[in-house]
């Protein structure tokens, strides 16, 4: 259940109009890393989670509804930055603000040679926000990823923040706006902010690694294969431990001449073969483990989302 309170989370504010600007904006409105898209991603993953992980379900609709939140800042932000141009084009064309924001030229010319930057803000909704990107192309759904593994989505959503304060600190290069870059540094933050608690949410999780319930395979799981001419470059990715198993790095030096000599990689030792034994031991006993999480938070007969305490 959703209550609407109409002031917005941030004091958004802008001082002149400014078009331009507006269209860049809607990145991050109806963009790939915008705030719809977040909002949404958070909102779908947190239907998986609800039986299994009450609590990270509780955390993600909170930060979706926040999300949602920012998108009413970022349109409301675009409305004012589009001041003047709302209404009739005709009367528009003659307001002295829009005629700042052009130059100061008031032919209806140069309407028409700035509406290029965003024709729909001029021709389809007559200065307000539109659910597409900064080039025009509409909101898609493809955008969200929602994989119904917890581990699998928190690591989509450290992503997916990391991303967007990214965008919103190119935007801040590109208004000279203080009470806009305020804004902007505001929604720049609260990505960090939700950084954090996905990666503490993540941290609860035991265990999360591999992502899902299959482990990886042993023969496979610490090769580097060094598939380019020239120089090798060696680091931490392909020698000594690696950072999340402790395993060594095996440095395949000659990748064609290892693939010959183990006949596709198919020859193994006794080493590997006891180990290939627990592994699928660890299969079947997380397998179990990961179905009897659901299963048990789930009600017998009559399913109810909500108690209505």
């Amino acid at each position: 259940m959703f209550h609407h309170v109409k002031d917005l989370q941030f004091n958004a504010r802008v001082s002149k109009p400014d078009p331009r600007f507006a269209t860049l904006l809607l990145e991050q409105f109806g963009g790939e890393n915008g705030e719809l898209a977040a909002a949404m991603q958070y909102f779908t993953q947190a239907f998986a989670a609800k039986m299994p992980y009450p609590d990270k379900y509780d955390m993600l609709m909170d930060i979706a509804t926040e999300e949602f939140s920012h998108l009413e800042i970022v349109g409301a932000t675009i409305q004012m930055l589009l001041k003047g141009i709302n209404g009739d084009l005709k009367d528009a064309a003659d307001q002295s603000e829009i005629m700042e924001v052009l130059n100061g030229k008031a032919a209806k010319e140069t309407v028409i040679h700035n509406a290029i930057d965003n024709p729909q803000h001029y021709v389809l909704s007559a200065g307000g926000p539109r659910l597409t990107n900064s080039q025009g192309i509409p909101w898609c759904s493809s955008y969200i990823h929602s994989n119904g593994d917890l581990t699998v989505d928190l690591r989509s959503n450290i992503a997916s923040e990391s991303r967007a304060k990214l965008v919103y600190e190119h935007l801040m290069q590109f208004t000279d706006d203080p009470y806009v870059k305020d804004t902007l540094s505001f929604l720049m933050t609260r990505e960090i902010a939700h950084f954090e608690m996905f990666q503490a949410a993540l941290s609860t999780i035991q265990p999360n690694y591999p992502p899902g319930v299959l482990q990886s395979d042993p023969r496979f799981t610490n090769q580097y294969f060094n598939l380019s001419q020239g120089q090798s470059v060696r680091g931490p990715w392909n020698e000594g431990a690696m950072p999340i198993t402790g395993k060594q790095w095996d440095y395949i030096e000659d990748p064609i001449a290892h693939v010959v000599s183990t006949e596709g990689l198919q020859t193994k030792d006794k080493a590997i073969e006891k180990e290939l034994k627990e592994t699928e031991k660890l299969n079947k006993e997380l397998s179990s483990i990961k179905s009897h999480e659901i299963t048990d938070a789930e009600p017998d007969g009559l399913a109810q989302w909500s108690s209505y305490i």
